[in-house]
């Protein structure tokens, strides 16, 4: 079991602050602002880290995580004081700052110091038995990290506090605290409301994210609660978090096939403009239409039957057509009173001699046949036109 809850013992975690203010010869007064994502992770990673080291301290002896986890938090907060109090000029005199092969963040260099405790409090059965490797250990671990949690032995409270004073000891470049000092309450007040690590909450609804105010900006380009404009330009504003389920859904502005596409309509178009494009369109969807239907027929016939049926048409019928379905019905309609359709003179002329020249080879009297779409045809005729 878990001894109860104890106070944390007293340890002065910045000595150099008081030093500081002696040689100013008066007190300071020092904005404490750090960036609070960072102490929570820093704080989070610390339970785990406790636990760890009480595990391995007593696999396969008598004592228990529990028995232990007093003792060894008190050392734990010790070593990686120490450790941090120690970083800024170690890395200075043996490299003249963090090594470019290694992380600089605080929580890359912190978890590293957490580790490195944790593995002094491996005890000789951990060492040569194989323990590290096995499910078994990380699943100890896991049920005292929850044991510690449920009995609030650690608050979370008590272990941000000791992550921002270690953090402080380790950032030298003041990346994620304020280290500006005051000489009068006035004065950091005045500072307080401006500090960019003063903590802020978002406004969105429904969103609890806490960060600083240097990180405002990049929270609000990335908060899933944020209200923003409809990224295919329709006219809604959606939660950024349902974005993709609108765009790909309900969006007016959506693209989808055209009605026609089963039968050679290649055009991706807006969900709100297909009505439109079905009756700007009408001509090309009855081509198609009847391509599929006079499969002999050539380009030029193909296009004189469109004309026949869009002349014949009454009123707007064929504009009013939404589908192949509807289409085929009021043609079927139409071509009922036209009659059938008329081929042109290479259909007419389709039955082919075929005489045999003085080489021997075929040679057909006729007409070549014309099976190619009209848009093929139209540009087939452009091109001979750019080569004459």
């Amino acid at each position: 079991m878990i001894p109860p809850p104890m106070v944390d013992f007293d340890i002065d975690l910045n000595p150099e602050r008081v030093e500081e203010e002696r040689m100013e010869g008066g007190s300071m007064l020092y904005c404490d602002l750090c960036d609070t994502e960072v102490v929570h992770k820093l704080a989070q990673m610390l339970l785990p880290g406790l636990a760890t080291s009480c595990v391995d301290s007593t696999t396969g002896s008598f004592k228990t995580p529990g028995s232990m986890a007093v003792d060894l938090r008190k050392e734990m907060i010790i070593y990686i004081t120490q450790r941090s109090e120690t970083f800024v000029a170690e890395s200075i005199v043996l490299e003249g700052g963090p090594s470019g092969e290694e992380s600089d963040h605080p929580f890359d260099i912190i978890s590293n110091f957490v580790d490195d405790f944790a593995i002094s409090k491996r005890n000789f059965f951990t060492r040569v038995s194989g323990m590290l490797l096995t499910d078994m250990r990380e699943d100890k671990i896991d049920d005292f990290v929850q044991e510690m949690e449920i009995t609030g032995f650690w608050p979370l409270d008590r272990r941000e506090t000791i992550a921002e004073a270690i953090l402080k000891n380790i950032d030298m470049k003041n990346e994620f605290h304020c280290a500006m000092k005051f000489g009068s309450a006035e004065d950091l007040a005045d500072h307080a409301i401006h500090c960019n690590f003063r903590p802020l909450f978002c406004d969105n609804e429904g969103c609890n994210a806490k960060f600083i105010a240097k990180h405002l900006e990049k929270h609000d380009s990335i908060c899933p609660f944020k209200i923003i404009p409809c990224e295919q330009k329709c006219s809604d504003n959606i939660m950024r978090r349902a974005m993709d389920r609108h765009c790909i859904t309900i969006c007016p502005m959506r693209l989808v096939d055209c009605p026609f596409h089963s039968i050679g309509c290649r055009s991706a178009i807006a969900q709100c403009v297909v009505e439109k494009h079905c009756a700007d369109d009408v001509r090309s969807h009855l081509w198609h239409l009847l391509k599929g239907m006079y499969k002999q027929a050539s380009g030029e016939d193909l296009q004189r039957r469109v004309q026949q049926i869009v002349q014949a048409s009454p009123g707007s019928r064929l504009a009013e057509a939404r589908n192949v379905r509807s289409l085929n019905l009021v043609v079927k309609d139409i071509e009922a009173k036209l009659g059938p359709l008329e081929l042109g003179s290479a259909k007419k002329n389709s039955a082919q001699t075929v005489v045999k020249n003085g080489d021997g080879k075929n040679v057909a009297n006729g007409s070549e046949e014309r099976t190619e779409s009209y848009m093929e045809s139209k540009s087939s005729e452009v091109n001979t036109q750019k080569s004459m």
